[in-house]
């Protein structure tokens, strides 16, 4: 009988012993485990694996961001893909279901002419120096206009010069904060995602958030500060961030000149920005002159 190898892939040990022990019944399964989705692409990199089972809200690297990096190529491209997930979020439910035949957003597929981002802020954005100089971004604009394309982008460019990247949407940040404040581990799950050198949160703005997803974010921007890269993607300029969440949290999250907290000489930076040297302002998307808009 033929051995079938499969990767088991969740942040919580009990989830991972139960999975394995009933796919251990069945005849020819040989189980491995990850604990993340960063530890699971390392795995998948190493070893062959006839079927892959992740769970959605994990620490680092999350499983829809690990489905997107399996479809974008490689020895694994076609594996068949379990998603996972106690959540149930519909929205997470229909991004898996998309990312199944999603090969991701990369800087191969965007046309920058199109979009309303100065060439020079581009150009110095792929360059990543960013990312060593613990520096932060947030691209905002509507819907429709590729903020979630260029995050990606970065994310997957900084992947590929070696860097740890941690991915999330502002929901699944949330659920996985909850998800550890109910056995009190939300600070080993925070000092997981302190691991990533950019730390990428996509689809704020979308919908009006809880205290507890706020209080999430405000926990990583806080915890990055000076140590980490954050990028952001935002429907809102950060400085509207009290209208999805309660004002003292956003305040705390952002300083009173939209900037994410902690940066400082505000008009410098936004000049440099614009210029092409340095991109700690946030940066609004929309149509181009020519009327193009990138897709999200």
């Amino acid at each position: 009988m033929a051995t079938l190898h499969a990767l088991v892939v969740d942040d919580s040990p009990s989830m991972r012993k139960q999975l394995c022990y009933a796919l251990g019944r069945l005849p020819g399964v040989v189980t491995s485990e990850a604990g993340d989705g960063a530890d699971a692409w390392r795995k998948l990199s190493s070893a062959a694996f006839d079927i892959l089972l992740t769970d959605i809200n994990m620490p680092v690297l999350d499983g829809l961001k690990l489905v997107a990096l399996v479809r974008q190529g490689g020895a694994h491209q076609r594996i068949p893909i379990v998603v996972i997930t106690t959540e149930g979020a519909e929205a997470d439910r229909r991004r898996a279901i998309s990312l199944l035949e999603d090969t991701g957003k990369t800087f191969d597929t965007w046309d920058e002419t199109t979009s309303s981002i100065p060439p020079p802020t581009q150009r110095s954005l792929r360059t990543l120096d960013w990312i060593g100089q613990h520096e932060n971004l947030v691209v905002c604009g509507p819907s429709g206009t590729g903020k979630s394309h260029l995050l990606e982008a970065l994310g997957h460019a900084a992947i590929d010069a070696g860097a740890h990247v941690a991915w999330f949407s502002l929901e699944s940040l949330g659920a996985l904060f909850r998800r550890h404040r109910a056995d009190d581990t939300t600070s080993r799950a925070l000092r997981k995602i302190m691991r990533a050198d950019l730390i990428c949160i996509d689809d704020i703005g979308l919908l009006p958030v809880t205290t507890e997803t706020a209080e999430a974010l405000y926990r990583v921007v806080d915890a990055a500060y000076e140590r980490r890269a954050i990028a952001l993607s935002s429907n809102l300029h950060p400085a509207g961030f009290d209208e999805l969440m309660p004002k003292t949290i956003a305040n705390a999250t952002v300083d009173p000149g939209g900037e994410i907290r902690y940066a400082r000489d505000h008009a410098g930076r936004r000049a440099r920005a614009v210029a092409g040297r340095g991109i700690h302002a946030p940066i609004r998307l929309g149509a181009s002159a020519a009327g193009g808009e990138q897709e999200r």
